[in-house]
């Protein structure tokens, strides 16, 4: 008479919860931070995965290094530093000029002191 379905908000297949899990605590990935969640925590996923990484921004890449892994979600922290992902190529166009300045000064010392030990 009546079928019975499946599914339904908020049911999940028990056989999820018996999968293993893509990651582990202790292991580090490297990933950006697609989300914020609703207590500020930075939301990313690993092979679909979900993963909160608290002090994390949107767009942010970082290195993440597992803490703890439940059944539907971990929880990760940051390690090592980090920057936004627009700022990251910024930064590393303003490096390449740094760098670049910093060379052409160096030359110029150096030719400086070269010309300084020829007169003497």
């Amino acid at each position: 008479m009546y079928e019975r379905r499946r599914g339904g908000f908020g049911r999940r297949d028990f056989d999820d919860f018996d999968k293993p899990k893509p990651v582990k605590v202790g292991q580090e990935y490297d990933v950006k931070i697609s989300d914020v969640g609703a207590k500020g925590d930075g939301i990313t996923k690993i092979e679909n995965f979900i993963v909160f990484v608290p002090g994390a921004k949107k767009g942010e890449e970082c290195r993440v290094k597992i803490k703890e892994v439940s059944n539907r979600f971990a929880i990760g922290e940051k390690v090592g530093g980090s920057q936004p992902a627009e700022e990251t190529e910024e930064a590393g166009e303003q490096a390449e000029e740094v760098e670049a300045e910093e060379a052409t000064e160096e030359s110029e010392e150096e030719a400086e002191e070269s010309g300084s030990e020829e007169e003497e």
